[in-house]
Order: C-alpha cells, then structure tokens, then sequence
C-alpha cells in the first residue's frame, strides 16, 4: 500500500508493515454502509445518541451502538458522557474522523461524476 513518494519524511524506523496492516484493518471496520453514514451524519456537529438514530434512517440501536464503538475505538468518534441524570451521552468526529469524512464526500462526488456511466455498465451487464 505504501509508494516510495508517500516515504519521504518518514522516520527511519517507522514500521510501515504496521502501518499498512493498521489501514487495511481501518478500511475493513469503516467500509460498511452505517459507518458511513454516521460520518456524514455528524459531519461538523455533536450529536446525542438518539439524534443520530434520527439522523441515519433505518438504523437499529444495536447496528448504531455498534458502529459508534468501532469509530470511537479507532478514533475517529470522541464520546462524551455529562454526569446528569439521566446521562447525556454526546458524539463528534476527531480530527482523522474529520479528514474520513472528506474522503468519503470525494467518494460520494466521485459517484455523483460518474453515475451515468456506472448505470450503462450495469444495464449492459445486466446486473
């Protein structure tokens, strides 16, 4: 996964193995269609839970819970419990949460280019 020209300014002893089975991984845990769609849905903002329920239609609490574990896991999600009664949990993008979150609206840009093209491919294919 690593070029030659992405090496340049790395340290000596950076583990790129490492690196590369860490993205893979990553990869692996985000590609899938809640991920995304909580990325999008908390864009800039702080949501609580259940306004993220209602922001990702069709969601079930176990899928959301789930996949907010994973993106808090791999930091891409911070989650922040206020000591109220009842508590109020809160959720945001960090940082690289906010960095996926522009490479999954190229991607979306991508699609949005080219979705002529990929329904002729499919109508031809017939799939």
């Amino acid at each position: 996964m690593v070029t030659k020209q992405l090496l340049k300014g790395l340290p000596e002893d950076a583990d790129l193995r490492r690196a590369d089975s860490l993205a893979r991984e990553i990869f692996s845990d985000v590609a899938n269609k809640w991920a995304f769609l909580i990325i999008e849905a908390l864009g800039e903002r702080t949501l609580r839970f259940s306004e993220l329920r209602n922001e990702v239609e069709g969601i079930s609490h176990k899928m959301l819970t789930q996949n907010l574990r994973m993106l808090e896991h791999n930091g891409l999600v911070d989650r922040t419990v206020h000591p109220t009664v009842p508590p109020r949990v809160e959720y945001t993008l960090t940082e690289p949460g906010r960095g996926l979150r522009a490479t999954v609206d190229a991607m979306c840009g991508w699609t949005h280019q080219y979705l002529g093209h990929i329904e002729e491919a499919r109508r031809r294919s017939g799939t």
